[in-house]
């Protein structure tokens, strides 16, 4: 398989997808090209790395940019929500502090702080192992808590502002890490998607 060729159908199949999903219609043409290459790109490295490095895979390119399952292109998707939802709440980072220590966290609120807490060991576990899978399969997974965690608890309408707060703070250390994580992949994330 030709490289060049690849690469360029990986990034047509990402414009027709996120063009499937009709998101992106007040992006100026350079913005919706650079995208597509980041999406594009970002699901070819993504499916190659997310096999740990002793077993034979099969690439198929479509299954690679499904915004929906074990793909770069859910990990960018969720990043670039919570980018989205950061700066709908804006006011919050104004009044953000220290994180706080709440009682009573709930059982999604304790599993991503988990989650996220876990991250430095999982990229020295990575680095000895000389897997690169080990990454990718983590930032996969703490995408997934996110959306579970998001899908269940509202930030913008918390029961409190201290779990405003709280919540606030773990939606940008999520997006941290998994920026960081697809960054150790070679993977760029949108800002928007």
């Amino acid at each position: 398989v030709d490289a060049d060729e690849l690469v360029e159908e990986m990034i047509n199949i990402s414009k027709q997808k996120t063009e499937e999903l009709g998101k992106v219609k007040d992006f100026t043409e350079v913005d919706l090209s650079n995208l597509f290459n980041t999406i594009g790109l970002g699901a070819l490295k993504f499916f190659l790395l997310r096999v740990d490095p002793k077993k034979k895979m099969v690439f198929n390119p479509e299954e690679s940019i499904d915004f929906h399952g074990f793909t770069g292109p859910f990990i960018q998707y969720t990043y670039a929500r919570i980018k989205s939802i950061l700066r709908k709440l804006a006011d919050v980072q104004a009044a953000e502090s220290e994180i706080q220590v709440i009682e009573n966290l709930l059982v999604l609120e304790k599993t991503l702080i988990i989650q996220l807490e876990i991250f430095p060991a999982t990229i020295e576990e990575a680095a000895v192992d000389h897997d690169p899978s080990k990454v990718a399969i983590y930032i996969f997974n703490l995408a997934k808590t996110f959306n579970s965690f998001y899908t269940e608890h509202s930030i913008a309408n918390a029961e409190s502002e201290e779990k405003k707060i709280l919540r606030f703070q773990l939606a940008q250390l999520t997006a941290h890490v998994l920026k960081t994580g697809m960054r150790l992949l070679g993977i760029n994330v949108p800002e928007r998607m």
